[in-house]
């Protein structure tokens, strides 16, 4: 590698931009409409509206400045998307609406914006907001983790056991659901990139996210380094450690606070697998 981007650098530039993208996606909820992306394979994946737009191109532009030769994997095709060459060692994930569809339009859970900083395959800076929520995290790998609450400064993120409530998938099966209930939690579909900081959240014990296909994006797995770095329990499979590589296969996302907690998701994951008839 030439020259590695300064990670911090890239925590402190994008910050701001990211509550600029966050505060217009707050102000324009109930205001937008869809307008689905033609070729997508699902409702979800086609949702778009003039928010996506405007969040991903305030997120652009502060990125330009510090990475214009990153390799670009933006959610939508905006026009500032062609000024980026392509020819540098980072790779920069961004997007701008996690949960277009279920979470901001139908207002089912959190949804959230957020942008990573990838090195030789693994994130080493990571952004998440959630902007009903008025919260920012952010995290730079081996260096902790923050939380930004409104205009408030930054204060060190850590992880407590707190609350009944879990954060899942929109599509777990019910008998992975009943799992959760069974132990005495409340369940809240929320978008990937909030169940990722699951532990980090009021009231919020923990996070699942199940893709049965076990394509889990890499956009998906921008908040697991936020979560590791705040000393949460970030697992895959069967409870192995979550994987660094953001192309690797997994279908399982546990974050918790607690091995109590993290052992009740694993009872749920598998109820998920039994249901679905997927085989370990």
């Amino acid at each position: 590698m030439r020259n590695p981007p300064d990670a911090r650098r890239f925590v402190e530039v994008l910050a701001p931009a990211l509550h600029e993208a966050a505060a217009i996606a707050r102000a324009l909820e109930g205001r937008v409409r869809n307008r689905p992306k033609l070729g997508e394979a699902t409702p979800v994946k086609a949702a778009l509206t003039a928010a996506d737009t405007a969040c991903q191109e305030v997120l652009l532009s502060a990125l330009h400045v510090i990475l214009p030769d990153a390799r670009l994997e933006a959610e939508e095709d905006t026009p500032s998307v062609a000024a980026f060459s392509g020819r540098g060692d980072a790779t920069v994930v961004v997007d701008p609406i996690d949960g277009t569809l279920r979470f901001f339009l139908e207002g089912l859970g959190p949804y959230a914006s957020m942008v990573g900083l990838a090195i030789h395959g693994a994130y080493r800076a990571a952004l998440v907001a959630l902007p009903r929520e008025g919260l920012l995290l952010d995290a730079v790998r081996g260096e902790g983790a923050r939380i930004w609450r409104g205009d408030r400064p930054p204060r060190p993120a850590r992880v407590v056991r707190r609350g009944h409530r879990i954060l899942i998938s929109h599509d777990l099966p019910g008998p992975a659901v009943e799992v959760l209930l069974g132990a005495g939690f409340a369940v809240q579909p929320a978008c990937g990139g909030a169940i990722a900081v699951a532990p980090l959240l009021p009231g919020v014990r923990g996070g699942l996210r199940f893709a049965a296909d076990g394509q889990m994006s890499a956009r998906a797995r921008i908040g697991v380094l936020i979560a590791a770095e705040a000393g949460a329990l970030v697992r895959g499979e069967e409870g192995a450690p979550f994987p660094d590589d953001i192309r690797a296969p997994a279908s399982a996302l546990l974050v918790a606070a607690h091995e109590d907690d993290l052992a009740v998701l694993r009872d749920a994951v598998s109820a998920a697998r039994r249901a679905l008839h997927i085989c370990v």
